[in-house]
C-alpha cells in the first residue's frame, strides 16, 4: 500500500517544498500532472467533467509547471519519493522529445521516474504541437514499445506505422527500466494500460462506489489479457505486480484504504494540502505551513499506521 501525493491545481511555488515534506514524511511519491496551455476558445469536450457539461474544472490561471522540470527541481532536493506523472499527455509531443526528456529525468533522479500517459483530450494542444489528434490511440500504443526500445540505451530501432527509425542511441539513460503506466477509465484506455502497460492510473477522485466499479473493469480487464496471453507488460506475467493507482474522494479512512488494497489497489492518490486553510488566501507563506501541516497530519493518522 503505498500513497502519492498529488500536485494537481498546487500553486507552483509551493511544489518543491511540498514534495520536500512528502520526501520526510515517508509519502512513496508525488503524482504530477499535465497539460501544456489553456486555449483562449476551447471547443474540445473534457472526458471527466464533474458537471457533465464536457467543461474542465478548472481555469486558464491554473498553474501546470512541466512534469520534467518539477521532477528535476524536486528530485535534486529529496532522497527517496518517485515521481508518477499522472499522466503525461505523451502524443501531443513527437516520440524523441518525450525519449529524451523522461530518460534524463529517470537518470538524474536515480531511477524514480514512473511515466503514466494517456491519449489526451484537448485536441487544441494537438494542433498546436503538429500531431495528429485522430491518431493519438493508435500512436500511443506505438510509442510505449518504442521508448522501451530507446530507453534500453545502445543502438534501438523501431519499425511501426506511426514511428519508424533506424538505428539510434540516446544518452543518458536510465539504469533501469522506467515503469510505464497508461491512464483514462474508457474501456478503450483501460485494455491499451493491461495489454501493454506496467500498471493504470485512474483519473479520480472517485467517489468510493466510483472507485470499486472501476476497479472491478480493471481487473476484469487484467484476466482477460493475461488469459490472452496479449498483455506485453508486466500484465503478460501472472507473477508480476501491475500497480493500480486511484485517488478516491473520503475522509482519510485506513480500513477504506485496507480494503481497496485487499481487493488489489496498490497505489492511492491524495492530497491533504487541499483542505489547508488561511485567512488571507494571498498569504502565501502561511498557506504553505498549513498545507505541511495537513500532510504530516495525513502521515500520522494514515501512513504511520500502514507503516504499523
Amino acid at each position: 500500500m503505498r500513497f502519492h501525493m498529488g500536485l494537481v491545481f498546487m500553486e507552483t511555488e509551493h511544489v518543491v517544498d511540498l514534495c520536500k515534506a512528502a520526501d520526510q514524511l515517508g509519502y512513496y511519491g508525488v503524482l504530477i500532472p499535465d497539460h501544456i496551455f489553456y486555449p483562449q476558445e476551447l471547443k474540445s469536450t473534457y472526458l471527466y467533467s464533474s458537471k457533465g457539461d464536457g467543461k474542465p474544472g478548472w481555469g486558464p490561471d491554473t498553474n501546470w509547471p512541466d512534469p520534467w522540470c518539477v521532477v528535476s527541481a524536486c528530485s535534486t532536493v529529496t532522497s527517496r519519493i518517485h515521481f508518477t506523472t499522472g499522466v503525461y499527455v505523451a502524443p501531443a509531443r513527437d516520440l524523441f522529445t518525450v525519449a529524451k526528456l523522461v530518460s534524463t529525468a529517470a537518470f538524474l533522479s536515480n531511477d524514480r521516474v514512473h511515466l503514466g500517459i494517456a491519449a489526451g483530450w484537448c485536441e487544441e494542444e494537438f494542433i498546436a504541437t503538429g500531431q495528429d489528434f485522430a491518431t493519438r490511440g493508435k500512436r500511443l500504443a506505438e510509442m510505449v514499445p518504442a521508448l522501451r526500445n530507446l530507453f534500453a540505451g545502445g543502438w534501438a530501432e523501431f519499425h511501426g506505422r506511426y514511428y519508424d527509425f533506424d538505428p539510434v542511441t540516446i544518452n543518458p539513460v536510465p539504469r533501469q527500466p522506467v515503469p510505464i503506466y497508461l491512464g483514462g477509465d474508457t474501456d478503450v484506455a483501460m485494455k491499451r494500460a493491461v495489454t501493454i502497460g506496467d500498471g493504470w492510473v485512474g483519473a479520480g477522485p472517485y467517489s468510493v462506489d466510483q472507485a470499486r466499479t472501476h476497479l472491478g473493469r480493471i481487473r476484469a480487464h487484467l484476466d482477460e489479457a493475461r488469459r490472452s496471453g496479449t498483455a506485453g507488460g508486466a500484465a503478460a506475467d501472472p507473477g508480476a505486480e501491475f500497480p493500480i493507482y486511484l485517488g478516491i474522494s473520503t475522509r482519510p479512512d485506513i480500513d477504506v484504504f485496507r480494503q481497496f488494497a485487499d481487493e488489489g489497489v496498490t497505489d492511492f492518490i491524495c492530497a491533504p494540502w487541499l483542505s489547508a486553510r488561511v485567512g488571507d488566501p494571498s498569504d502565501l507563506d502561511g498557506l504553505l505551513k498549513a498545507r505541511i501541516a495537513q500532510c504530516e497530519r495525513f502521515a500520522n493518522d494514515i501512513l504511520d499506521k500502514v507503516r504499523d
